[in-house]
Parts: structure tokens; C-alpha cells; sequence
């Protein structure tokens, strides 16, 4: 089966977004510790703090908003994930190595797919899943499944 894009969806980018109670702490994690450019960030903006980073360039991007005294987001589940499909083991092996330099380990996975296929899983500090697989969805297959 060939994906094919709608032709009534003229899409030059895509954006998400998501709620955070812990601005700081996340944006420092997703700028810092991963190390994802941010694209915009503002204060006080009607209430909101915000911040947008790139997924990997601006044309793909996730918008991290605040709001409210105090915050509030819904909890965590684990299935709320980031899945950033890094260029083999060795990619997947540097990005934990930068993480855990900021005091981050990866963290146990809800679905054992992941796992089984050599995908690392950390937390922000919000508890959202991010996941570090070691394969381009699209480009190539899943890793086998380890035994």
C-alpha cells in the first residue's frame, strides 16, 4: 500500500501540542538534554508561557504551552509518546548518553514492542514517554524482535 497525501491539504508544516505543568523543567529537557532547537518561546503572553521546538527542522514542530495558577495538564499515560526515529543503535546510543549527562535514565516501557526492537524510553518531567527508536520509520523496517 503506497500513503498518499490528500490533494485538498496543501500542509507546508505540522505542528502539535501539548500541556505542561512544569515549564522550566520541560523546556530544559527538550532544549537541553535532547538538545531539539527551539523555534519560538514566550513569557506571559495572555497567561501562557510557551515554547515551540523542532521536529527536526521547523517544518515539523511541538508547542509546549503553560497556563493557568496553577497549571494543570491530564495525567501522563503511557501511551502520550514522542517517538523520534534516530538513524540506527549508535544515534539512539549517543542521545542516552547526552540525557543521562543531565541526570536522566531511561525508564521501563508500557508496550514491549519498543523494547523488543532496541527503542530506549526516557521521561520529561511532566512523566510523558519519549521514545528513542534505532530505525527511520518509512525508510526501513522495524529491527527484528530481541529474544
Amino acid at each position: 500500500m503506497r500513503p498518499f497525501w490528500p490533494s485538498h491539504l496543501d500542509v507546508g508544516a505540522v505542528r502539535f501540542a501539548r500541556p505542561t505543568a512544569r515549564y522550566d523543567d520541560v523546556l530544559a529537557f527538550y532544549r537541553d538534554a535532547l538538545g531539539l532547537p527551539v523555534l519560538a518561546e514566550w513569557r506571559g503572553h495572555r497567561g501562557y508561557d510557551g515554547v515551540v521546538v523542532g521536529l527536526p527542522d521547523n517544518r515539523v514542530h511541538m508547542e509546549l504551552l503553560q497556563h493557568g495558577d496553577p497549571p494543570r495538564v491530564p495525567e501522563p499515560h503511557p501511551e502520550n509518546q514522542l517517538v523520534l526515529y534516530l538513524r540506527g543503535p549508535e544515534a539512539v546510543a549517543t542521545a542516552i548518553r547526552r540525557l543521562g549527562g543531565y541526570g536522566h535514565a531511561p525508564v521501563s516501557a508500557a508496550n514491549p514492542y519498543w523494547p523488543e526492537r532496541g527503542a530506549v524510553l526516557f521521561e520529561d518531567p511532566d512523566g510523558w514517554s519519549v521514545v528513542l527508536a534505532p530505525w527511520v520509520f518509512g525508510e526501513e523496517s522495524p529491527p527484528p524482535v530481541r529474544t
